[in-house]
């Protein structure tokens, strides 16, 4: 068993002064993105708590710790992912711990992970983005209501924003019927999507109606919203939370399974659609905000069972020209009908 490493003078003596430093860096050095610190912060507890009943902590774990650990949450029936999720977390802290010299070694450094299942992503058929669209045009309590869901769908369908950036649009970025708009992503990295025709009027109508609304709350005494998709919660603006009960909604309306429905399935759909019709990949990478390619290329893997679909289907090798729609058999000797 490796013995565990003595803990510098320098370093926090609890865990969660550990945890509360290391997110507060990850926060002002890096830009993570509120929903990543929270994901760390959670995994990183479970940690300190599962060391804390083994009387260990960040300080004094050993590798055999760690790995003692991770078969832990194997055997709780823990996702792949989800351990996965937990050991990145675990080397980012002893990353940060190390350099910060509050450990003189890394006892994570070499732990390999079990590695994420690439699933394919769920997207959706043209004509099912159709039928959602539809249904958002004619859900809601009243006209208001109808043009925000409308603009919303439009402007994740045409742009494959993530639904947290969509939410938390600034209505300045909205202004001057623009042709791009200006998304703050990830990491607090900015790029720019185009908008298609029905995105732009969509936009049109709702900013008329939401600029109307403002004006008769502030002449009332409210505070003029900075977002373009206001809210009276404490976020100031329509919740990622609501947004994908809508959608379910719109699911159901446009008589759409709604589990095979979310907002991220329309931000697959997006990029799905633009790679079947030709468009280049590194470009599908830029506007969809991904910082490595290799995220982007999940979707050839959709356009790769498309294109197998569409030869089993049309190839002329694929079906015996008898008359019949039959495709061949295969047995021991070869093909048959």
């Amino acid at each position: 068993m490796t013995p565990p490493a003595a803990q510098p003078a320098n370093a926090p003596q609890d865990d969660l002064q550990w945890i509360a430093t290391f997110l507060d860096a990850q926060a002002a050095d890096l830009g993570a993105a509120r929903n990543t610190l929270l994901a760390y912060g959670r995994d990183l507890k479970d940690v300190a708590s599962w060391l804390g009943h083994k009387n260990r902590a960040f300080g004094s774990a050993s590798r055999d710790d760690i790995e003692a650990y991770l078969i832990a949450c194997d055997a709780e029936g823990l996702a792949r992912a989800t351990r996965a999720r937990r050991l990145s977390a675990i080397k980012q802290i002893y990353r940060f711990a190390f350099d910060e010299g509050w450990r003189s070694d890394n006892p994570a450094i070499q732990i390999k992970g079990p590695g994420r299942q690439k699933a394919l992503p769920k997207t959706l058929e043209v004509i099912e983005v159709d039928r959602l669209l539809d249904a958002a045009r004619q859900s809601g309590r009243n006209l208001s209501d109808r043009l925000r869901n409308t603009c919303m769908m439009e402007l994740l369908y045409a742009t494959g924003m993530r639904v947290s950036e969509l939410v938390g649009l600034p209505v300045a970025a909205a202004r001057g019927d623009p042709r791009m708009l200006l998304v703050l992503g990830k990491g607090g990295k900015e790029r720019m999507v185009p908008l298609s025709p029905p995105a732009r009027d969509a936009l049109a109508a709702w900013l008329t109606t939401r600029d109307t609304a403002e004006e008769a709350a502030v002449a009332k005494g409210a505070a003029p919203s900075r977002f373009l998709f206001p809210s009276r919660g404490k976020s100031g603006h329509l919740t990622r939370h609501r947004f994908y009960l809508l959608i379910k909604e719109f699911a159901v309306a446009g008589g759409l399974p709604p589990e095979a429905v979310s907002p991220h399935t329309l931000r697959h759909a997006f990029a799905t659609h633009l790679l079947t019709n030709g468009a280049d990949l590194r470009a599908i990478q830029a506007l969809l905000g991904h910082a490595d390619i290799a995220t982007t290329e999940i979707y050839t893997h959709v356009l790769d069972a498309q294109l197998s679909e569409l030869v089993l289907e049309h190839h002329p090798l694929a079906r015996r020209d008898t008359g019949s729609d039959q495709p061949l058999q295969q047995d021991d000797d070869g093909p048959t009908e």
